[in-house]
């Protein structure tokens, strides 16, 4: 079956056979027609990516035995079902079958070409689903997922600073990923040692200087045995400091001198011993102001920051949200063992507006609720199919967003008056990629500039 072909007309009357061709071929929509089941079959592969409309009454076997043996097939595809006046109580009954929706002759072009193409919007956005799914099932080898020039630049970033070991220090929002970032370093720099996950914030006081620096046997109350800190535990690999604003004062000066003699002494302990870890710390604050205002050390800040990565938030990046949202959905779909409901064009347009404040965490838990049937607009999670008159966009979903794209670049324009660069901060995009969108959508800048 061609690629082009977007409908497959299943009709044994040629003269309306001919007519209904006509009329889909005038709307741009690629068709084949045939005159039995028999022959539908031989057209119907399962890498058809169209959908079908069938008459219900056909030589040899019926559109309803066609109907069952394509639902065998492929469970998902769209089924339109032709039906005569009597046959419309049959045909409701198919559609509770899996038929996806039914038209009733005499019917007008017009509505034909209209339910043809919410059936071609459902089909394209369960195949995309299915593709990502296919892309995203084991993820990928780094655990970093998107498309975004923010992310193929912080993939750029660890493929030079994994290996070299330095310190890095990560900025980014709560839930946009640190951590899965300087897990990658850790693998990038070829996975010696231990990965040591240290979470700042997490730790009480009194026992973060043993926690991290270790101790010897009777440096203080309790201590009965030598105690290996985090740093020296980790050996040649790498130890991630989250939350690195939490850290208190009195030991950012002990770390100091840890990241400066790069040699750790335990608590009790006389002798040093070398540190080999790489240290990767993250902040979701500014740590520059933070230490203007007394609160961070300015000199562990510029110790820390060897080299730097900045995580984007979701809100920055939304172009990456339907390729985490299908690989958030098809991991919880395998742990709960349910299907994953295919959603609209229209409802990942309104899920990108979203700002995501816990960014990639908030958007897992999602994902989570989604699948279980939780959000108040998504469908039963038993199948999209089996709502065949829900409303749907007639465009394809990379269709929906680029429109959705160039209505926000436009709107920044205007509002900006053609001034890229304010643009440019107002959508959290830098100046040269933003160029390079406006470029891409045929867009002309200086249109919007005031006069």
């Amino acid at each position: 079956m061609s690629s082009l072909t977007d409908v497959l007309l299943v009709e044994d009357d040629e003269h309306v056979r001919l007519a209904t061709l006509q009329s889909l071929k005038l709307a741009g929509l690629g068709t084949q027609g045939v005159d039995s089941a028999e022959a539908a079959r031989r057209w119907l592969t399962p890498a058809f990516a169209g959908v079908v409309v069938c008459d219900v009454q056909l030589p040899g076997d019926s559109g309803l035995a066609l109907l069952q043996t394509l639902r065998e097939q492929d469970p998902e595809l769209p089924v339109i079902l032709v039906t005569g006046h009597g046959d419309i109580g049959m045909a409701v009954e198919a559609m509770r079958d899996g038929a996806w929706d039914f038209i009733e002759k005499p019917f007008s072009a017009e509505h034909l070409v209209e339910v043809v193409r919410r059936a071609l919007a459902q089909r394209r956005l369960v195949l995309e689903n299915r593709r990502l799914k296919a892309q995203l099932g084991e993820g990928p080898a780094d655990g970093l997922l998107g498309a975004s020039a923010a992310m193929e630049q912080v993939r750029t970033l660890i493929g030079t600073l994994g290996p070299a070991r330095v310190d890095v220090l990560i900025h980014g929002e709560t839930g946009a990923g640190k951590e899965v970032v300087a897990r990658a370093l850790h693998a990038a720099g070829g996975g010696r040692g231990a990965f040591v996950a240290i979470n700042c914030g997490a730790l009480p006081e009194s026992v973060f200087e043993s926690e991290i620096f270790g101790a010897e046997a009777g440096a203080y109350t309790g201590a009965a045995k030598r105690r290996i800190g985090k740093l020296e535990f980790a050996g040649e690999g790498t130890v991630f400091l989250d939350e690195i604003e939490s850290m208190p004062m009195a030991l950012q000066v002990k770390m100091l001198r840890v990241l400066q003699e790069r040699s750790v002494e335990r608590l009790g302990a006389n002798t040093a011993v070398p540190l080999a870890c790489r240290i990767v710390a993250a902040t979701k604050v500014d740590l520059l102001a933070l230490a203007a205002q007394g609160r961070f050390r300015e000199d562990l800040f510029y110790r820390l920051d060897v080299a730097s990565i900045e995580l984007l938030p979701l809100r920055q990046r939304r172009e990456d949200i339907p390729r985490l949202l299908s690989h958030f959905c098809a991991q919880a779909a395998e742990r709960l063992q349910r299907p994953v409901p295919a959603w609209t064009a229209a409802q990942m347009s309104a899920w990108q507006a979203r700002d995501w404040p816990g960014n990639v965490r908030e958007l897992r838990n999602f994902a989570e609720r989604w699948v279980l049937g939780l959000v108040p607009d998504s469908p039963p999670v038993a199948s999209s199919a089996t709502q065949p008159l829900a409303e749907l966009p007639t465009l394809p979903l990379d269709e929906a967003l680029a429109a959705v794209e160039r209505q926000w670049i436009v709107q920044a324009l205007t509002e900006c008056g053609g001034n890229i660069a304010r643009a440019g901060e107002r959508l959290g995009l830098a100046r040269k990629t933003l160029h390079d969108r406006i470029r891409r959508l045929g867009l002309d800048a200086d249109a919007y500039r005031s006069s």
